[in-house]
């Protein structure tokens, strides 16, 4: 056995170590939400998360199995641990999801890899076909800054840029708890072709033609793939940016499923959630800041939600339980509807003026924005001895 004291080392954006015990009682304490909730009517029974290890991902992982019984198939591209090396939140979320869900008695496959290529989707759709037969929901939920074209072997990288002009506005420093400024220069060349060709809707499309044109997809079937609008201040680095550009191709892409899956009875919708701490939120300037502010007036307000709740709700509100799911005139899903609502963003725009490293904990939560970026990897959960040992060569059961 591998043991190890785990403790976290922080990076920039990211933490380096993830502690497997602390992972386990966060994807617990997600199964104990959805569970508290009761079961979700009319919920989908086979279900593939293409993007399935952190974040919305693991949530909507969650939300199906242990809020409608499904079976589940995850994709993802994560480390697993070593001796004297941790594996990734990711990797040991995915453990623990799955040693849940045996608990259970509930179905639970993954596929650690790279779902970009033509392998990871014929390996996904042979096990469908033995296990499974078909799938009835598609969730699409990846967040990768590169990807590789499965058929040309080109290299794509996203970036995070305005279009036309410089864009400058407050900012965190999430490691000092700084108020600062940043600039971030205008994209260039190919800045866009690139970011959509990772961050679009081709996958996703590549992955629904595979399924279809294999038979697996079940009479019905509904996918779904996330986006984010935000408010008016993130626009010139979201909406408008280079990751807009992205957002707007997921769109058309959805559009285009919803034509292909009609013989089945298909559907397929955007879900626009909310701005929460996940690995990739926590790389895009000025969102830091923006999120401790929306924390600290949604918590006032009693609805403040994370990933779980999130995605609880799309499952047991939207697309299944006995409820609409409620489109926006563009058609999508706004699970942002609370952070949109319109008191709320006032409230946001009034302490964006006045915010700055002083006032910064009387205005925002930043100590729960701090709390909520540990949490994703595993530290500060109430139960876990962070002193004691702990095993980092954690497998995921159906992949060892």
């Amino acid at each position: 056995m591998a043991a190890m004291i785990v403790a976290p080392k922080i990076r920039g954006f990211i933490c380096t170590t993830a502690h497997p015990e602390g992972c386990a009682r966060h994807v617990a304490r997600q199964i104990d939400v959805v569970k508290s909730r009761g079961p979700i009517t009319n919920a989908p029974k086979k279900v593939l998360v293409i993007g399935s290890s952190t974040g919305y991902g693991l949530s909507s992982r969650i939300a199906a199995a242990f809020g409608g019984g499904a079976a589940t198939i995850g994709v993802f591209f994560e480390k697993p641990g070593a001796e004297t090396r941790c594996g990734t939140a990711g990797w040991y979320n995915s453990a623990a999801f799955e040693r849940e869900a045996g608990a259970a008695g509930l179905y639970a496959r993954s596929f650690n890899g790279d779902a970009f290529s033509h392998d990871m989707k014929a390996r996904v759709i042979d096990t469908i076909k033995a296990g499974l037969g078909q799938v009835d929901c598609v969730i699409y939920s990846l967040a990768s800054p590169r990807r590789t074209h499965p058929d040309t072997g080109e290299t794509f990288k996203s970036v995070l840029k305005p279009i036309g002009s410089s864009y400058t506005n407050k900012n965190l420093d999430t490691t000092t708890g700084v108020v600062n400024e940043v600039t971030l220069p205008p994209a260039e060349g190919d800045d866009v072709a690139q970011t959509v060709a990772v961050m679009g809707g081709e996958d996703w499309e590549m992955w629904m033609h595979a399924l279809q044109d294999a038979g697996v997809l079940a009479d019905g079937v509904v996918t779904a793939a996330y986006s984010y609008i935000g408010p008016e201040l993130t626009w010139p680095i979201y909406k408008n940016g280079t990751i807009g550009k992205a957002k707007e191709d997921l769109e058309r892409t959805q559009r285009a499923l919803d034509e292909r899956l009609a013989p089945l009875g298909g559907k397929a919708w955007i879900s626009v959630n909310k701005a929460l701490v996940t690995q990739a939120s926590s790389a895009i300037p000025v969102v830091p800041l923006y999120i401790s502010l929306l924390y600290q007036i949604m918590k006032d307000s009693g609805g403040h939600e994370d990933t779980i709740e999130q995605m609880d709700r799309l499952f047991r509100d939207r697309l299944y339980g006995n409820a609409e799911p409620q489109p926006d005139e563009a058609g999508r899903i706004r699970l942002d509807d609370l952070e949109m609502a319109a008191d709320v963003q006032k409230t946001v725009a009034e302490q964006w003026d006045e915010v700055n490293t002083e006032n910064l904990a009387k205005l925002g939560d930043f100590a729960g924005y701090q709390e909520s970026f540990l949490r994703l990897f595993g530290f500060g959960l109430d139960g876990v001895d962070y002193d004691a040992d702990t095993d980092t060569a954690v497998p995921v059961p159906s992949l060892a």
